[in-house]
């Protein structure tokens, strides 16, 4: 395992990301982290902050396929998968559907009924999916950025708790600084093509999957395991932590949340250009990862309590030991 060359595979990728898109630095480093631990986003975030350029700018650049799919509320599971038809020369065959694709932008997912969200969530879980009587497999690399609009409600349909489950992380994209947006005046795909922009890919595909098993190899001692397990048990049992906080908290956040915090610390050490993960890449990542894991109480909704400041209490309370 080269850390060091992925490091620079990264860098590039990055380099080749930014031809287009200007600042929004997090959120890049954020989808690669997701890409690299071979996990999934729900990305929140107002119209027009780049979401669908930074997902196309990123599949150019790792050289692989990009389909969009936009959640309506007539939307068809069949829609998402595919069908089968039948055609008297051919007989019966299958017409796959967009979610055939290395990179899935699903654009406002909570726009469409919870059984065509069941659809393409069980395709992101299992990494195959069933049309008419056969199953396929998704093509390699499989990643998935939902979005979701934190302005309008009206018409939606929540994504239930077991169903955020499946997303490593949840992530917030807001407004470029007054620089960039200067800047993007006129560096935009509104007055120029995609195209001209001439994104190239940084990395093979086969690269990439190589980058993803050699991420679960990263080392992760067992003193950053426990630190792990502790920060996980304060949104369970928070009065043991002195969590003030932790009052508003409901249901506190799975085991999953503990082995997805380790894969996504270990991808943010290879992005790192390191073999080992240290704390600071559990706080790092902490945020995306318990965000949409942490349940609150019906009084932690109506006064509208923060996820992230709770999450930030958490992290200062709980020390490695």
């Amino acid at each position: 395992m080269d850390i060091k060359a992925y490091e620079r595979d990264l860098n590039n990728i990055k380099k080749e990301i930014k031809k287009l898109v200007v600042g929004q630095d997090k959120t890049i480093h954020t989808l690669l982290r997701a890409l690299i631990a071979d996990g999934h986003v729900l990305m929140e975030g107002l119209p027009g902050t780049a979401k669908t350029i930074i997902l196309r700018a990123l599949a150019k650049a790792t050289g692989c396929n990009t389909s969009r799919i936009q959640f309506t509320v007539d939307l068809l599971p069949t829609d998402i998968t595919g069908i089968t038809v039948y055609n008297k020369d051919r007989g019966f065959y299958v017409v796959k559907g967009p979610i055939f694709a290395n990179f899935v932008l699903a654009d406002e997912i909570n726009r469409a009924p919870p059984k065509v969200q069941s659809a393409l969530l069980e395709a992101m879980q299992e990494k195959q999916t069933t049309i008419g009587k056969e199953t396929f497999q998704m093509p390699l690399p499989f990643f998935v950025m939902a979005t979701q609009n934190p302005i309008e409600s009206s018409g939606t349909y929540p994504l239930p708790e077991a169903q955020l489950d499946r997303f490593l992380f949840k992530s917030y994209i807001g407004y470029p600084t007054l620089d960039d947006e200067t800047v993007i005046i006129d560096k935009n795909i509104t007055i120029r093509k995609f195209e001209d922009y001439n994104i190239k890919p940084a990395i093979r595909i086969s690269r990439l999957l190589s980058m993803q098993e050699d991420a679960k190899n990263i080392l992760i001692n067992s003193n950053v395991k426990k630190y792990i397990t502790r920060i996980v048990d304060a949104t369970r049992n928070p009065a043991k932590y002195g969590i003030k906080s932790g009052y508003y908290i409901e249901y506190g956040a799975s085991p999953r949340a503990a082995i997805n915090l380790a894969i996504a610390a270990r991808a943010e050490a290879l992005l790192n250009g390191k073999n080992f993960v240290v704390p600071q890449y559990i706080k790092d990542v902490a945020h995306d990862v318990l965000r949409h894991r942490i349940i609150l109480t019906y009084e932690g909704l109506a006064k509208r309590a923060n996820t992230d400041a709770i999450i930030d209490e958490i992290l200062k309370k709980i020390k490695i030991t």
